[in-house]
């Protein structure tokens, strides 16, 4: 890159790393490694959100993540983690017919725990 990129891409650096060429490159090149690793790091961090909300979705109605995975892939549903936890978020009623056919799928669900009650909804 040229002297004129990298002080295009160093604007809004603090101190000499936005003007001064030795510095801007050195800063340059490790924010565009941090970018590269992040991206990918994204990646992860949103699939394991989904699975977290996923499993929330699943503990309410008695039954666990993998269980609930498995059940779905014995019965051929093909949603993926992004379309589950949009669905255990926005649709509960749907959720539920989806946590039913997959105990329905899997022996493994068909235990219902009911979930614990924590903090105010002990009282209720």
């Amino acid at each position: 890159m040229n002297k004129k990129e990298i002080l295009k891409l160093a604007k809004g650096f603090r101190g000499r790393a936005k003007n001064c060429i030795r510095i801007a490159r050195e800063r340059v090149e490790k924010a565009l490694q941090h970018s590269y690793r992040d991206r990918r790091n994204k990646k992860r961090d949103m699939r394991s959100l989904w699975i977290e909300r996923i499993n929330a979705g699943t503990r309410i109605h008695g039954v666990k993540y993998g269980n609930f995975v498995h059940g779905l892939t014995k019965e051929n549903i093909q949603l993926n983690r992004k379309v589950l936890s949009e669905i255990s978020m926005h649709e509960p009623h749907s959720f539920k017919a989806l946590v039913d056919v997959s105990r329905n799928a899997f022996p493994g669900n068909k235990k219902v725990v009911p979930p614990k009650k924590e903090g105010l909804a002990v009282l209720l």
